[in-house]
């Protein structure tokens, strides 16, 4: 038992209703990009690829930071990766996106 972790990250957490609200907050960027997706039809092509993009960049890195926590060596805090990413992950699309949108309208208005 190195630092009292004799477990992997999650397996002591009793809470149902933890798990459920880490299991949301873990799941929401990629829900909206979905949802960006489905309504991405009349969007400019500069914009719809940004997207792409953004899905691909996040699904990668994502399962970069989630497999390096499961698979790697235990730590005291490994939920700090499970509430970052996320936030990470919500700043670039509410960053990325809309720029891409304003750039290409006014490529548009030229």
């Amino acid at each position: 038992m190195l630092l009292g972790l004799d477990a992997p990250p999650g397996r002591r957490q009793s809470s149902l209703i933890l798990i459920g609200l880490f299991t949301i907050w873990v799941l929401s960027p990629f829900v909206a990009l979905v949802c960006a997706h489905v309504l991405s039809k009349r969007w400019a092509a500069l914009t719809r690829t940004t997207l792409y993009g953004v899905m691909l960049l996040l699904t990668l890195s994502s399962l970069a930071s989630y497999g390096y926590v499961a698979l790697g060596p235990l730590r005291p805090q490994p939920s700090f990766v499970f509430l970052v990413v996320p936030l990470a992950s919500w700043l670039l699309i509410a960053i990325v996106l809309p720029m891409a949108a304003f750039i290409s309208g006014s490529r548009t208005k030229r």
